[in-house]
């Protein structure tokens, strides 16, 4: 019985460490590139706080920041239409990509680098596109109109 906890104690510890580094990785790749990085590097941490004092010790003020954005994100009505008007542009762009649209006359560049990467590329921003939605819509739910959140953790106030 003792051999088969170590087994099951190792598997857990290599999963959460597996899964806990991808979404820090993503996380961080989807700050630049289209993707939900905060939310990413948040859960990445999340998970890794299962096992290291130091990502719990990161947790409180990366989450703190990303719910601050959130609220900053959703405190206008023109920057909630502007998110999701940048939300649909993204997926347009997927829905090109899935379709393989023909080359068009006025792209100048080498035919191979029009909708380069395939229908995986579009599937890719179409999901992003779907998630920058969710996202946006919970921020309005959650922070819309409501005093700022994680202030005080922000700032170091408390």
């Amino acid at each position: 019985m003792a051999a088969k906890e170590r087994v099951s104690g190792w598997v857990r510890r290599t999963g959460i460490e597996i899964l806990g580094w991808s979404l820090v990785v993503l996380g961080l790749a989807a700050l630049i590139l289209p993707g939900p990085g905060l939310l990413m590097l948040v859960g990445g941490l999340a998970v890794l706080s299962q096992q290291y004092d130091w990502a719990k010790r990161h947790l409180a003020p990366v989450k703190a920041r990303a719910f601050q954005a959130a609220a900053v994100g959703v405190k206008t009505i023109p920057r909630i239409l502007l998110s999701c008007l940048g939300a649909l542009i993204i997926m347009g762009l997927g829905v090109l990509w899935i379709l393989q649209v023909p080359v068009p006359g006025w792209w100048f560049l080498s035919d191979d680098l029009w909708l380069f990467g395939g229908s995986g590329t579009g599937i890719s921003l179409v999901v992003s596109s779907l998630i920058a939605l969710a996202l946006i819509a919970y921020s309005v739910r959650r922070f819309r109109g409501k005093p700022d959140p994680g202030r005080t953790a922000v700032d170091g106030d408390a």
